[in-house]
């Protein structure tokens, strides 16, 4: 059991990322304040257990809120160190909107005071940080904010945003290197001593328009990479050509390494986070707009392909298999599968089926269209097409035998060994990407 400090630490958002954070923070013995707009989050937290899902997490915050170490509330308190961890999601027209981070550097602002340490997480395009320390200036005249060459400052704010991968947050969030900016490298000092208290990584300084760039670019050399698979599952699919095959065999050369193709791609970060190179560069970011449009445009051609399946056996009943961004997680954000099974549901009503072991409840986005949520083994015994839009462990695991006389589009190529059979035969077609 780690040692009780005296530090005191407030998390503003319990997302994703806030919470695991703040739960982790909580266990190396810091005193722990979580703080969200959700009535609903602030008691589920203060009950002890989890909004999200997350291995091993519930176990935690049960752990750290019975003994008193994390506990959650709708207002700000005073702290030595403020962690925000909130969304910055993009317009219609890709534009970043930070109005999120301003919001809670405009709630963190009463509590401040000197020796206080003021930390962003958000993916956030370059000059955010900046710009969060000039409103902080702004609304606290009678503190001295950091600015390179003006010396030492009342306060310090850096940036250092996270590297993970759901289903893996709790390990990645303590052995993962981070990389810490500070608005003056006395700020990303101070930074860095805070993180040293429960990250097992390497923690790297820097500046903070250097650490918001490098978020950025992680998760579009991704989106690069996932667009030239789509791009390739799209040239492989009118050459006839199986491009899952494809794939392996070339990833045996010792220098290639191509990704796997899907329905598009998804989650809050890399579905997201190229557009603010774009929008800050448009004329020059040219290989990262083409990529974004690439991945967006390969939902479209699912859609067109899972179409023509389900036009070739009208009346037959249709299972989506699968609505979360990735596998195995119940994260449904910029899900290019619900992307997908939202616009077949709205063509084909009643007949979709949802097919999501980690749904309680259909997103919103289904509202109104007649589509039901049911498990994998009713969708084997009442639908005759599957779409298969995610690659859950339980969808791996149904036989040969239980789809055989299904017609398949497999957007992930976990059933590439299902046979194919003529319609005209008593049996459906089975199809792959």
């Amino acid at each position: 059991m780690p040692v009780e400090n005296e530090q005191k630490v407030a998390v503003i958002g319990l997302g994703y990322i806030g919470l695991p954070t703040a739960a982790l923070i909580a266990r190396s013995g810091a005193r722990v304040l979580g703080v969200d707009v959700s009535p609903h989050v602030v008691e589920t937290v203060n009950s002890g257990k989890v909004h999200i899902e997350e291995v091993d997490l519930d176990g935690l915050v049960q752990g750290v809120v019975s003994r008193g170490l994390l506990r959650a509330s709708l207002t700000v308190e005073a702290a030595d160190v403020f962690v925000i961890a909130v969304p910055t999601p993009v317009s219609e027209d890709h534009a970043p909107d930070i109005s999120y981070v301003l919001d809670a550097a405009r709630t963190v602002a009463p509590v401040l005071k000197a020796g206080d340490v003021v930390i962003l997480e958000s993916t956030s395009p370059v000059g955010t940080t900046e710009a969060m320390r000039d409103l902080l200036a702004e609304l606290r005249p009678d503190l001295r904010m950091p600015v390179a060459g003006n010396g030492p400052a009342d306060i310090a704010i850096a940036y250092c945003p996270e590297r993970v991968l759901p289903g893996r947050i709790l390990v990645e969030l303590i052995d993962n290197d981070r990389c810490i900016g500070g608005i003056t490298p006395r700020c990303a000092r101070k930074a860095l001593s805070f993180y040293r208290t429960f990250v097992r990584g390497a923690c790297i300084t820097t500046s903070a328009r250097a650490a918001e760039m490098v978020k950025l670019v992680e998760n579009s050399f991704r989106d690069v990479n996932i667009a030239f698979a789509n791009e390739l599952s799209v040239i492989a699919d009118r050459a006839g050509i199986d491009v899952w095959e494809v794939i392996s065999l070339a990833n045996r050369h010792p220098r290639v390494n191509i990704l796997q193709p899907g329905p598009g791609v998804g989650g809050h970060c890399i579905a997201v986070d190229p557009w603010f190179i774009v929008h800050a560069d448009p004329e020059n970011a040219r290989l990262i707009r083409t990529a974004r449009e690439v991945n967006d445009g390969k939902t479209d051609y699912v859609v067109a392909k899972a179409s023509d399946l389900i036009d070739a056996f009208p009346g037959a009943e249709i299972a989506c298999l699968g609505l979360a961004f990735k596998p195995n997680i119940d994260d449904f954000r910029e899900s290019p599968a619900v992307k997908v099974a939202t616009r077949l549901a709205r063509r084909y009503g009643q007949r979709v089926k949802l097919v999501e072991p980690y749904a309680r409840e259909l997103p919103v986005e289904f509202a109104g269209t007649g589509a039901e949520l049911i498990d994998i083994d009713a969708a084997i015994e009442r639908c005759g097409v599957f779409i298969v839009l995610v690659d859950h462990d339980v969808f791996k695991s149904v036989p040969l035998d239980e789809r055989a006389d299904k017609a398949v589009y497999d957007t992930r190529g976990i059933w590439r060994d299902q046979p194919a059979i003529a319609p005209g035969e008593g049996k459906l077609r089975a199809v792959g990407e």
